[in-house]
């Protein structure tokens, strides 16, 4: 892909320095390139000024006994060793005058000091920040090798569910969930596609998979993994072929989970309650399709945070409770119920509590993960 293409890909290869970076000496400062060694006796010492380098052509030899304008980013004419900014040079005409030795080496960037020729610029898995896109560019790459997208099909289920901002019946709710899930799947370098919602009826369920499956790398289900009458997905999982893996798992909020695979889909089965779904996509989801593409780093990093207020747990599961950051207080949400989007979208971390913790009182620190960097 084009560089401009490539950010927030991950690398498919090795990207190595075709050529030393910088590719030649250079200066990092406005001034006058000396040899140090011309500096000879007690100063103040003056030479004549003879010549220019400025950045895109070729730099004169320095003349002996004599210094060279140069600008930042010019090369370094040959035969000097050191640059003196032009703050600390006075100037009669074509006349340099100093008050100070010269240290050799002086406001130079070497060539190669970067990254000498044939060295590792960025591993394979990267995942390219504009940082990185950056560097690319300075090793002279137009293009990079970057991992595929996964394609990701998004099936969500619920006789409630309506698209948003059309007209409500009775017992009908807006879908937030395949919007949301849509834009954490396009955020951990995943191809979306939202298939048409389906009812709780088996046979519809069991089609709409079968139609789902094809061409996908993984589907992602929305409700029915539970273990009411209604919830139908685990159920016409296994009746399509598909093999489940693992059903729950020890985190709240989320609970039911469903992982498997039919032929080369990987499957999800998300809860559907919002905050139940979005997070459990964010802490499990995610890092399967940032692995999948190769990331050296598919799991978020973890943080510190100081609690404003003290923290209740009950044990048995990992918490992830929604917070809001000041500083490096965390303030709990006070609604931590697993339908509340709004406390969900207002939060800026998860406060993490261990499966076998009772809490934390306030003023001390818990682990988190910042929702930015998910």
């Amino acid at each position: 892909m084009s560089l401009a293409e490539a950010g927030g890909r991950v690398l498919a290869e090795d990207l190595e320095a075709s050529a030393p970076l910088p590719g030649f000496d250079y200066s990092a400062m406005d001034g006058y390139a000396v040899h140090s060694g011309a500096f000879l006796g007690i100063g103040p010492w003056a030479f004549v000024l003879r010549g220019e380098s400025r950045a895109g052509a070729a730099a004169p030899p320095l003349a002996p006994n004599s210094v060279c304008r140069v600008f930042t980013g010019a090369p370094i004419p040959g035969g000097a060793d050191a640059v003196v900014m032009q703050e600390e040079v006075t100037r009669d005409g074509e006349l340099a005058r100093f008050t100070a030795l010269p240290a050799t080496g002086a406001h130079i960037r070497r060539r190669g000091e970067d990254l000498a020729e044939g060295a590792m610029a960025l591993k394979r898995g990267t995942r390219l920040n504009p940082f990185q896109i950056g560097l690319a560019a300075a090793v002279d790459r137009s293009e990079l090798l970057v991992a595929r997208r996964p394609r990701v099909t998004i099936l969500c289920t619920g006789e409630e569910l309506r698209s948003p901002g059309t007209p409500a019946v009775p017992g009908s709710i807006p879908d937030s969930n395949g919007p949301s899930l849509a834009a954490l799947v396009a955020s951990a370098g995943g191809a979306p596609n939202v298939a048409s919602r389906i009812g709780d009826d088996m046979a519809a369920t069991e089609q709409a998979l079968r139609a789902a499956l094809k061409g996908s790398d993984v589907l992602i289900t929305v409700g029915g993994v539970s273990v009411g009458e209604h919830d139908l997905v685990r159920a016409a999982l296994s009746t399509v072929g598909a093999q489940l893996d693992f059903w729950k798992v020890a985190v709240r909020p989320g609970k039911p989970l469903v992982f498997g695979r039919f032929e080369q889909t990987l499957i999800l089965g998300l809860p559907g309650n919002p905050v139940s779904a979005q997070l459990t996509f964010a802490l499990f989801g995610m890092p399967l399709l940032r692995a999948m593409q190769g990331d050296r780093r598919p799991l978020p990093p973890r943080g510190q945070a100081r609690l404003q207020s003290a923290l209740r747990h009950t044990p048995g599961r990992t918490g992830f409770y929604r917070a809001q950051l000041q500083g490096d207080l965390a303030v709990t949400a006070a609604n931590q119920a697993s339908g509340s989007a709004a406390s969900l979208a207002l939060a800026d971390a998860l406060l993490i509590a261990p499966a076998h913790s009772t809490g934390f009182a306030a003023g001390e620190s818990v682990e988190m993960i910042r929702l930015v960097e998910l």
